[in-house]
């Protein structure tokens, strides 16, 4: 065989076989499908809040701050 008839069917192989494994790849290409949902999105918020506050003062620190001449 000549080498320009090998080189020549080497190429017309290796054609092929890029054709094959491109059009196999494109086949198996996985697809995504975002959709809406028929149903209203529920939030169910349950939620207790309590707040207490308590301040203690002693009847001595009291007496100091209503004393005018400490400040």
């Amino acid at each position: 065989m000549d080498i320009q008839l090998k080189f020549s069917c080497i190429l017309t192989l290796l054609a092929l076989t890029l054709m094959l494994s491109t059009i196999g790849l494109a086949g198996c290409t996985p697809t995504v499908q975002v959709t809406a949902s028929d149903k209203p999105i529920e939030v169910n918020l349950n939620v207790k809040i309590e707040h207490e506050i308590r301040i203690k003062v002693d009847k001595e620190i009291d007496e100091l701050f209503s004393d005018d001449d400490v400040f």
